[in-house]
């Protein structure tokens, strides 16, 4: 009974009417030249920005959108070859559209045993610009998810105002640096300290470092310098819709 009174507004996702797709951009393993992983991106059915989608999310229907995100994500990596390769899927999750974490996860259970994908191969991305209402909530959110064998991360890290506090109390498997930390990291030196002991400190803490928004090859070359193995951005592919993009050969010239 209490798991049908949570979940009524998002058990199917079938109340967000908005029609939307997904995009995919490669998380990708330097050391190798893999991706580690595709994560997953709201866009139009035409390709149009994620704006036009978010912006029509709103109190009513974001529990809705928050599952029918996880279902699209997961179907459409998966029809797009996502076992043909070891990467796992990157999905952004709203903390704050997940009433029960155990009965929310349920249609996501569901979907990726109905699809064939191991839960171990999902990651789930929040951000920590993110309003979240309660940090007891989220930090149930998260036990519950790991607990699964899912993978956490949180999102724009740098970038919030609870930064090292929020890191502190969550326990993130995976942190990704805001893009503002990495504009022009080859070229400043207070960025560069500032990665380094980020770096440092998720080393002796075993969380994996990730760089999103890379543009150039001075930006991947001076992180590669600063100890961090995983890369997102243009540098290396632009997110395509329905399909996971390949890696451009430049990238590791």
């Amino acid at each position: 009974m209490q798991k049908e009174r949570i979940c009524s507004g998002c058990r199917d996702g079938a109340e967000f009417e908005i029609p939307f797709a997904m995009a995919f951009q490669p998380i990708v393993d330097v050391e190798t030249g893999r991706a580690f992983a595709y994560e997953a991106l709201v866009r139009g059915v035409d390709g149009a920005s994620a704006y036009e989608i978010l912006s029509s999310v709103n109190e009513t229907n974001r529990y809705a959108f928050d599952q029918a995100c996880r279902v699209k994500a997961i179907e459409t990596a998966m029809e797009a070859g996502l076992m043909q390769s070891d990467a796992k899927l990157s999905i952004n999750f709203l903390p704050n559209a997940v009433y029960s974490p155990l009965a929310c996860i349920q249609l996501t259970l569901a979907t990726a045993r109905r699809a064939s994908l191991p839960i171990d191969r999902l990651i789930f991305e929040f951000t920590e610009n993110e309003q979240m209402g309660s940090p007891e909530h989220v930090s149930s959110i998260i036990d519950t998810y790991k607990q699964i064998g899912f993978t956490v991360a949180v999102d724009d890290f740098g970038a919030g105002h609870s930064g090292l506090d929020m890191f502190a109390r969550f326990h993130p498997d995976e942190i990704k640096l805001d893009m503002e930390l990495i504009r022009g990291i080859d070229k400043d030196h207070r960025r560069q300290a500032i990665v380094r002991a980020i770096v440092r400190m998720c080393k002796e803490l075993e969380t994996l470092v990730i760089a999103e928004g890379i543009e150039n090859a001075q930006e991947a070359s001076a992180l590669r310098e600063l100890g961090v193995r995983y890369h997102q951005g243009y540098w290396y592919a632009r997110p395509q819709l329905g399909v996971l993009p390949g890696i451009h050969p430049q990238a590791f010239l």
